[in-house]
Parts: C-alpha cells; sequence; structure tokens
C-alpha cells in the first residue's frame, strides 16, 4: 500500500480547515465546499485504505520525530481492521455533518469557524484512529479537546454555552492529567511509546506496573468518554449545535476512549482489579444514565443520557474481555445515534423548541418531518436492540461476552487467557446490562409516543400554517441553541438525505457481523453471532420496556382526555435563551414508570450539586482565600515598603532649599564638627 494515502486522510481536513480559516470570511461562497470536499475525499480514502488493507492485514510505518533521552518519539501508522472500520464511520458521519451543516447553519454569520472547527476535530480524530505512537495520539486526543470547547460554545453569547463548554473542557481535562501520567508510565516500562511495542511488552511481561497504568488511563477513558464519574460534561454539552452532538457526541470524540482501551487490551488484561473498577464504572453509567433518559424533557437531553449509557456498554464488553463486541457496537452505535442527533435537528427546526413537552401540543408534527419521523422510528429500533437492526447485533455481541465472561470464559480472541477476566466483572457487566436494555427501551418508546403521537397535540387545531408551540416544563434542565429558522418552512434537502444515508448502516450493518468470513474477520477472528440465550433474554427484556412504556403512556393519555390543557397560542415561539415558564406535560409516561425517582432522576441523581458542594465550593473559598492573602497581606508589605521610601525621599527633599550659603554654611559646621571630633 502507498502510504500517501493513509497519510492523506487526516492531512486533508486539517488542510481544509485552514482554507476555510484563511478565505472564509472574505470569500463566504467558499467556506462550504472548503468545507465538505476535503471531508468527503478523506472518507472515500478511507474506506479505499480499508478495502486495499483488506481482512486480517496489519501495516506499521514509523519515522523518528525527535530523540527524548528516553523513548522516542515517533510519526508511526498502525493499520488493522479495528483503525479501518472506525475511521470509515468517521468520514461518513463526519460528511454528512458537514452536509448537514450547511443547511442547519446558513444564516450562521460565524460559519466559516465552525466548519473549519468541525474539520480539525475530523483530522484529530483519524489521527487518534491512525496513530501508531502513544504521544502522537495524545496530539490527536489533545485537539480533540479543545475543538470541542470552541464547537459547543458556539452560540457563545448564551449563558448556556458559555458554561457547558468551560465545563467539557475542565471535566475533559481532569481525566487528561493521570491519562497523560499513564501513557509516560507506560512508556517507561515497555521503553516505546510505539503501540505496537507497548503491545509485545505486554505479552512479554515487562510491564511492571500494568494495575497502575491500567487505572490511570481509565481515568482519561472516563472523561473522554463520558463514564461515571466524569459524565457530567456530556448532557451540558447540548447546548452546542445539533450537528456538532451528532459529531462529537455519537462517533468520535466519546468513542476515542473506548477505542484506546480497546487497542491497549492486552494491557488492561493484565490486571484483574482494572478490569473489576472498569465493569463497576460501566454498570453505574448504563444503568444511571437510562434512569436519567427517562425522565428528561430536553429531546437532545435524552439522546445524550443515552450516549452515555450505550459507551457503557461498550466499556462494559471490554471489561469482558471482548474488545470485538465492544468496537462492533461503537460502530453500530456511531451510525444510529448520529441518525437520531440529525433527525432531532429536523424535528428542533420544525418545532422551534428542544421540549418534548412542548412538541407533544404541536398539531400533525409527524406529518410535518416525515423523513425526520420514519429515520427516528428507525434509529430508536436500533437503540432499543430490536431485529433486524444493526443494534440488537451489537448489544446481544456485548451481552454474550459478558455471558462468558461470567461463565469463566472470556472471548479475549487470543489477546490474554480467558482466566485473566474475573466473572465478577462479567456478572456485573451481564446483569446492569439487562435491566439498562429494559431501561433503553422504556425511554426510547417514551420519547416516541410523546414526541409523536400524543394526542394532545393531534387534538390542536394548525393556525395559520405554523406549529403551535408550547413552553418546556419549567423544572426540567434545557438546553436551548439560539434559532432563528423559520418553523413554516420545509427543511432543505441538506438536512434530509443524510439521514437516509446514515439509515443504511442503522439498518444493514449488523448482518455484518453474522458470518465469520466478514466482521470478526476484519476484527480479531472471534464469533460475533449472539447466543440464543442472551438473544431471548436481551430481546425478551427490550420487550418488555417497550410494552411498559406503552402501558405507561396510554393510561397516562387516558386521564387527560377530559381535561386537555388550553393550547399555546398560535404562531407563538418560545424564547430559546432562557427558562420559560410552562404548563406541566400530563401524558409522561417516565413519570408513571420512575414513580418518585422522577426528580432526582430529571436532576442526574444530584451528582453535579454533589461536585458543587465537595470540590467546587472548597475551590472557590481556596481562591477567595489566596485573593485575601495577596491583597491585604502580600500587598500591604509591598505598599508599605513604597510609603517608607516615598516618606524618606520627602524627608531628605527638605534639605534641598537652593541657598548656596546655607550649603556653605553647613558644609563649614560639619568640618569644625569633624575636626573637633578629631583633635578631642
Amino acid at each position: 500500500m502507498n502510504l500517501a494515502l493513509p497519510a492523506l486522510v487526516p492531512a486533508l481536513p486539517a488542510l481544509g480547515a485552514a482554507a476555510t480559516l484563511a478565505v472564509g470570511r472574505r470569500s463566504p461562497g467558499l467556506a462550504r465546499p472548503l468545507a465538505i470536499v476535503p471531508v468527503a475525499v478523506s472518507a472515500v480514502l478511507a474506506l479505499v485504505v480499508a478495502i486495499q488493507l483488506g481482512t486480517g492485514q496489519v501495516l506499521d510505518a514509523a519515522t523518528r520525530l525527535t530523540p527524548t533521552g528516553g523513548p522516542e518519539i515517533s510519526l508511526a501508522i498502525h493499520l488493522d481492521g479495528y483503525s479501518s472500520l472506525i475511521s470509515v464511520l468517521v468520514g461518513l458521519v463526519a460528511t454528512c455533518v458537514q452536509v448537514y451543516s450547511t443547511a442547519y447553519l446558513k444564516d450562521d454569520p460565524r460559519y466559516p469557524s465552525y466548519a473549519a472547527l468541525v474539520s480539525l476535530f475530523t483530522a484529530a480524530m483519524f489521527l487518534v484512529v491512525y496513530s501508531g505512537d502513544l504521544i502522537v495520539l495524545l496530539v490527536g486526543w489533545e485537539v480533540m479537546g479543545i475543538c470541542s470547547y470552541f464547537l459547543i460554545g458556539h452560540h457563545w453569547e448564551t449563558e448556556d454555552a458559555r458554561s457547558a463548554s468551560l465545563k467539557a473542557f475542565l471535566v475533559t481535562k481532569l481525566g487528561d492529567v493521570p491519562f497523560l501520567f499513564g501513557i509516560f508510565l507506560l512508556g517507561a516500562d515497555a521503553g516505546s511509546f510505539r503501540i505496537e511495542d507497548v503491545l509485545r511488552a505486554a505479552g512479554d511481561g515487562r510491564l511492571g506496573h500494568p494495575t497502575l497504568i491500567a487505572l490511570l488511563l481509565l481515568a482519561g477513558v472516563a472523561g473522554k468518554s463520558a463514564q461515571f464519574p466524569l459524565h457530567t460534561w456530556l448532557p451540558d454539552a447540548m447546548a452546542g449545535p445539533t450537528p456538532v452532538s451528532a459529531l462529537i457526541h455519537a462517533a468520535t470524540m466519546v468513542a476515542a476512549g473506548i477505542y484506546l482501551v480497546a487497542r491497549l487490551l492486552p494491557v488492561f488484561l493484565l490486571s484483574g482489579a482494572a478490569l473489576v473498577v472498569l465493569a463497576v464504572m460501566a454498570a453505574v453509567t448504563m444503568i444511571g444514565s437510562a434512569l436519567c433518559a427517562l425522565a428528561q424533557d430536553d429531546l437532545k437531553r435524552v439522546l445524550a443520557y443515552s450516549t452515555v449509557g450505550q459507551l457503557g456498554y461498550m466499556a462494559g464488553a471490554l471489561a469482558s474481555g471482548d474488545r470485538e463486541a465492544s468496537v462492533f457496537h461503537l460502530v453500530s452505535h456511531g451510525a444510529f445515534k448520529a441518525l437520531l442527533f440529525l433527525a432531532a435537528g429536523v424535528v428542533i427546526h420544525a418545532a422551534h423548541t428542544n421540549s418534548i413537552s412542548a412538541m407533544s401540543r404541536i398539531p400533525g408534527l409527524r406529518k410535518r418531518v416525515p423523513d425526520a419521523y420514519w429515520t427516528t422510528a428507525i434509529a430508536l429500533v436500533a437503540l432499543i436492540g430490536l431485529p433486524p437492526f444493526s443494534g440488537f447485533f451489537s448489544k446481544e455481541a456485548v451481552l454474550t461476552a459478558a455471558e462468558h465472561a461470567a461463565n469463566g470464559e472470556a472471548l479475549t480472541n487470543g489477546l490474554g487467557p480467558a482466566s485473566a477476566v474475573p466473572q465478577a466483572a462479567g456478572w456485573i457487566v451481564l446483569v446492569s446490562a439487562g435491566l439498562t436494555a429494559l431501561l433503553t427501551a422504556a425511554y426510547a418508546a417514551r420519547l416516541f409516543l410523546v414526541t409523536f403521537h400524543s394526542p394532545t397535540g393531534a387534538a390542536l387545531p394548525a393556525a395559520g400554517g405554523a406549529p403551535a408551540v408550547a413552553d418546556h416544563e419549567p423544572d426540567a434542565p434545557y438546553s436551548p441553541e439560539p434559532d432563528e429558522a423559520d418553523p413554516a418552512v420545509a427543511e432543505p434537502p441538506a438536512m434530509r438525505w443524510p439521514l437516509w444515508v446514515l439509515a443504511v448502516p442503522t439498518m444493514g450493518f449488523g448482518i455484518a457481523g453474522l458470518r465469520s468470513d466478514w466482521l470478526p474477520a476484519l476484527l480479531d477472528g472471534g464469533s460475533l453471532k449472539p447466543s440464543a440465550v442472551t438473544a431471548v433474554t436481551g430481546t425478551g427484556l427490550a420487550v418488555v420496556g417497550v410494552l411498559l412504556a406503552y402501558g405507561a403512556w396510554r393510561a397516562a393519555t387516558a386521564r387527560t382526555t377530559e381535561g386537555l390543557p388550553a393550547p399555546a397560542e398560535p404562531g407563538r415561539v418560545p424564547e430559546q435563551a432562557g427558562a420559560p415558564a410552562a404548563e406541566v406535560i400530563v401524558a409522561d409516561p417516565g413519570r408513571a414508570l420512575l414513580g418518585p425517582l422522577f426528580g432526582p432522576a430529571r436532576h442526574g441523581f444530584g451528582v453535579d450539586r454533589l461536585y458543587s458542594a465537595l470540590f467546587v465550593r472548597p475551590v472557590e473559598a481556596a481562591a477567595r482565600l489566596v485573593r485575601f492573602l495577596d491583597r491585604e497581606v502580600v500587598e500591604t508589605y509591598v505598599r508599605g515598603s513604597g510609603a517608607g521610601a516615598e516618606l524618606l525621599g520627602r524627608v531628605v527633599r527638605l534639605a534641598q532649599t537652593g541657598n548656596a550659603q546655607t550649603y556653605l554654611s553647613a558644609l563649614l559646621a560639619g568640618v569644625v564638627l569633624l575636626a573637633v571630633l578629631v583633635a578631642v
């Protein structure tokens, strides 16, 4: 293979970003082609590289960047089935997002900088996927972090966007600090930062601190992939533009941590304690985020918590020792979650609000956005995990991996012995994943029914062709973004056809895991077929979740039949930047299903408040103390020394009269005094 091809994959979006920044403002007409073409070409090249590499092949190439006096830093490329598969996903989603953004942000004056940041972010993710050196991978990792900060805060004029971008940056950096130390320690133990050399050292047992290394790396993974306890930034990040959520929070940045653990899984298999920690982290993340998703009123926050939970599935598969299942679900989830976010953008464009309680009162919303309605249905079925869509096969692969690990037969596929995975980790993942499957089906069904099939909305008359909109629930967390779109204007094709492009892998990608000479041959060669027990159990739990949500929804809507809330003023649009008051939607199955947990789940079980009490307030108090000491103590001494010098100068100045006779008299008096002293 010509090495220029994989080198161009990350280089083209980076060059496109530079070109967009250089000419975007002076020539706005060039911004869109400069945003789309390089990313689309990179996506095609990533597919060509994957085809040329083939199955079961590995390509390693490197050149030394700089001597360090220790382990060298190399500009290295490592291509295998995992990097090929994920690079194709990144290219596909990034291209769809760039095309979609041309319509979604068509009137945004900052579109050139936005498009450039998306291109740079895409280049950084390609660098992470293709890198064969941990230090170069870290560069891409950090570039993604700073790009996400700017993209989440794109609407910086709103307080929500500013605080969300700062929170995302700080929380992920909190994980990146131990992550950096983990990379340094791993390079020191292995004698190299090359991933190939690190894996060889792990296989030979030459790593002296595998547990410490794995735990330090997991801190960075928890931050980047939004796992408990560093998951709190992702729901608030929904204040950014919706296409950003589709790119960053579905297929790229949040998947980077999972991809890193998959690449370095032989290191983690050396530490059973680290695998148990990863399993517990995944279990808490899965269940907690699913409960939170069931209580949210903001459409994008539902999808955000869903993303957190599905990342927990991937982490659970890794804790069970099966990276094939994890990456299978990563790719499957990247397709259907990007589809859900982009479809949500179409619905928000039409409804002019993020609130599903407000959307439930819009008459004929599903007829207003037929493309988004049907593609949302497809993606939600994949999210629930019902056959034959991709989510079913990838979710069952995770459950199968957990089942084997619980039985002491972990599917490590030759990366390590099955006994390296503690059975406790398998049981933790298996039980929590089963419960999460039920909860996922419940919140997905709630989202679909309340948004598109509310009898309240169906009963309200349309006026003037524009949807009537109520405001969101007053006690619900809400992450709006400025929206200047006319709700009476249909969505342009650039916002519709990417939905159907992503719907294709959402429906068909799952069958790639059924035959051993397809997807398994591209990865480690293990089986991705679901076992009969987990397939029946997982599907049964999903069906039960759907039925529970449907029953609760029917009961709630029946209670509102006699007393529908009054329709909103025709043509009225809610303020997007604030938190307007609203009537609470009655027909919400989440309230009945969660009962007393509904309030705590709506506010993330108070984790943000806990962090504020434990960390934010003490740090602010310490900052105030330091400011007091600096201004009232340190500066007092500084000001005192200055005042003393000034006073001395004033005293000395009194003797300077300018009279020569006075100076001569003082000189003679001094001479006489000295003479007397000498004589005596």
